[in-house]
């Protein structure tokens, strides 16, 4: 996953949400005057306008239906974009920055203007600074074809950021390295175990606040069930667990799986400045019996040392 110039192909990803920008809100960000410089001319005559196929996930439905090709990555052909999008899908499921569509699909689906625009430096770094450390969690390097310092800068034609980071009220989802994923309570002693291993433990209702933006954002019900409070104090408990809702997006869409409201028993650790790290999730439904045995047996369970 995560190639620009590889062919391997992919058959199994996860389904993104279409941006919301529309053309006219896109093209808002696109500055309109001409200017001297390596990037100044952009006309190919060898380019085509082409519409976006549904098959190419990345980018259809992504404000504007038609591509130029040959693209500014130089794929010449429809097949070989479509090949080489589809293994950055894995990347967007990760949620690494809100402009990580965009940013990737002015250089594989460019807009069919009378010129090609690229992405901004300040786009391509915002981007790669969010989403390169992830990358490099799976082994992946920032590719150098996408190398920020080859984009016009700021003041000259080209795509900007639409996401306002510098904003108070911002903060960046952190995508996680972890793999969190829903466990199968698989036995009573099993979930006794985990809770005895882990810092705490808490059942908790999470609801998906927004369900159009390329983000998603979660909310946490204010009635929490403590199972095991470790070294989080009472009081900071909610507020702890809505910051590991806000920051570690990875975790939370992995969890939710596609759904926009659930209940879980969550367990995991307290780092020490007490930022929570989930490390086990169980969905709580009334028919699992496994659950609801080690939740009741957990107040007079006595842990191993």
């Amino acid at each position: 996953m995560f190639g620009v110039m590889r062919k391997t192909a992919h058959h199994h990803h996860p389904t993104m949400p279409g941006t919301q920008q529309p053309l006219l809100v896109l093209l808002g960000y696109l500055l309109i005057w001409d200017f001297p410089g390596g990037f100044g001319s952009y006309r190919r005559s060898s380019s085509i306008c082409t519409l976006i196929p549904r098959s190419m996930a990345l980018c259809h439905d992504i404000g504007y239906t038609e591509m130029r090709l040959p693209n500014l990555l130089d794929h010449e052909t429809m097949a070989e974009a479509i090949q080489q999008s589809t293994s950055w899908l894995p990347l967007l499921a990760r949620e690494c920055h809100p402009d990580a569509r965009i940013f990737l699909c002015s250089l594989f689906a460019p807009i069919c203007l009378d010129r090609l625009i690229y992405p901004c430096q300040s786009l391509c770094k915002a981007v790669r600074n969010s989403c390169a450390p992830v990358m490099a969690c799976y082994g992946y390097p920032w590719p150098e074809i996408l190398n920020c310092n080859k984009f016009p800068e700021d003041h000259e034609l080209c795509i900007s950021s639409i996401t306002d980071e510098s904003a108070p009220s911002r903060r960046m989802p952190q995508a996680s390295c972890r793999d969190c994923e829903l466990e199968e309570p698989n036995s009573p002693k099993e979930i006794l175990e985990n809770l005895c291993t882990n810092d705490f433990a808490v059942k908790i209702r999470i609801s998906r606040k927004n369900k159009t933006s390329t983000i998603a954002d979660f909310d946490l019900d204010s009635r929490l069930e403590v199972l095991k409070h470790g070294p989080l104090l009472k009081t900071e408990t909610h507020s702890k667990l809505q910051q590991w809702l806000n920051l570690d997006a990875t975790c939370v869409h992995n969890i939710m799986r596609g759904t926009n409201t659930g209940v879980y028993l969550i367990c995991g650790e307290v780092q020490n400045d007490k930022v929570v790290v989930v490390n086990k999730a169980y969905a709580w439904h009334k028919r699992n019996r496994n659950l609801q045995a080690a939740v009741r047996r957990w107040k007079h369970y006595k842990c191993r040392a």
